[in-house]
């Protein structure tokens, strides 16, 4: 559909001519205003100065004609339909004319019904490019304030979560502190109301229950903060992955109340690795924690550590409840719980970001953490390292086979 009024432009020398096809246009289409030159310089005048929806120009004219004006009109108005007037029988100034880019030709003598249909048709297709070029004006606008908004609401995000990790990580530390201080005067005075054989000490268990349990917490929301913030270091050193495991199953079962079964299955050639022995002594102690948490009472754990090609690998197994398969692929992502799971021993208290901190701290070590698990049967969760390549195999089957692992 042709708006309320359009600009036509003719270019003919024939003054007959340029007196007869406005007349026609007028009692055929009153909503065009047309203009004319007898030149095609002259219409290079008004095309410079105005914008038209179509141009009409006869191929012939003397000086510059109608084919060296359209390469003319296509510089100055590139989206502007032109059509040129040829004389019967010149077809190939016809196909020169469309291949140099004119919307159509008209043949002389001109058909008046012709002209003006294709004259209507140009003009439809240069107001709907006009109309296409502005909503995509609009279109560019709108998505470039989209994206001012976006960033500035990025922005703002990014501070949000800087000023949340400088948070966390300030109060982490600030409760360490006293956290420290209590439960090292809880233990001395366990130890002093042990030797005085009073009965108080059932109580005070319970005390140094809730202060490992906010230790947790507190060590937790640390860690999370280092590993946001890219500040996790790690301080690797040989270790004996065999004495580490015993002495972390020791020191669970002494600090659990009541003491878990844990069976140890260590393998008896010495494995060494490099690795952050503070760091791997958390990620232990979290899968132990684990795994009694979602256990029965005094229903056993199972902890080895073996040599697997160049892996050393250490596996706690329970005999909980599970987890459903649906759930399997988020349980290491931070702070994520399963719903479906009940707490089967000890408190609920958390924030879900254990297994999500493991998982990072045995990925900076170049190793990977993995879960089997199905409801009723319990769960195994392996963690394979790395072992130094001095110490790895030189079998080049070993060697592929190890690597299909990691």
């Amino acid at each position: 559909m042709m708006t309320n009024s359009a600009n036509i432009l003719i270019v003919d020398d024939d003054t007959a001519l340029l007196q007869a096809l406005p007349q026609a246009l007028f009692l055929r289409m009153p909503n065009v205003n047309v203009d004319t030159s007898d030149s095609a310089a002259g219409a290079l005048q008004l095309i410079r100065a105005r914008e038209y929806d179509a141009i009409v120009s006869d191929i012939k004219m003397p000086g510059m004609d109608g084919l060296a004006l359209l390469v003319k009109i296509r510089e100055l108005r590139q989206n502007t339909p032109t059509l040129l007037i040829t004389g019967h029988g010149d077809h190939n100034l016809a196909i020169q004319a469309l291949r140099g880019g004119a919307y159509d030709f008209i043949q002389k003598p001109i058909d008046r019904d012709y002209f003006v249909a294709a004259l209507r048709r140009a003009i439809q297709t240069h107001q709907l490019q006009l109309q296409v070029l502005e909503q995509q004006r609009a279109l560019e606008g709108y998505a470039k304030s989209l994206e001012l908004k976006v960033q500035e609401r990025t922005n703002e995000l990014l501070e949000a979560n800087a000023a949340k990790d400088e948070f966390i990580s300030m109060a982490s530390h600030e409760l360490k502190t006293p956290l420290s201080s209590l439960k090292g005067m809880t233990q001395l005075l366990h130890r002093r109301l042990i030797r005085a054989g009073s009965q108080e000490v059932t109580n005070l268990v319970s005390m140094e229950n809730s202060i490992r349990r906010m230790e947790v917490l507190v060590n937790d929301l640390l860690s999370i903060s280092y590993i946001e913030t890219g500040k996790l270091a790690l301080h690797c050193r040989r270790c004996n992955m065999g004495d580490l495991c015993q002495s972390l199953v020791d020191e669970f079962q002494a600090g659990s109340n009541p003491s878990p079964v844990i069976h140890v299955d260590i393998a008896d050639e010495i494995i060494e690795a490099d690795v952050d022995a503070e760091r791997i002594s958390q990620v232990i102690l979290n899968l132990l924690a684990n795994a009694r948490k979602y256990s029965p009472a005094r229903s056993p754990i199972h902890v080895s550590l073996k040599r697997l090609d160049d892996l050393c690998i250490i596996s706690v197994r329970d005999q909980g409840v599970g987890i459903p398969p649906e759930e399997l692929p988020q349980i290491f992502e931070r702070f994520y719980r399963a719903p479906s799971i009940e707490v089967q021993t000890g408190s609920s208290v958390g924030f879900g970001l254990g297994l999500y901190i493991s998982h990072q701290i045995v990925e900076r070590h170049g190793g990977k953490i993995h879960v089997e698990s199905s409801p009723g049967s319990g769960s195994v969760f392996s963690v394979a390292l790395p072992l130094p390549v001095d110490d790895a195999p030189t079998d080049s089957a070993e060697l592929e086979s190890s690597q299909q692992l990691m």
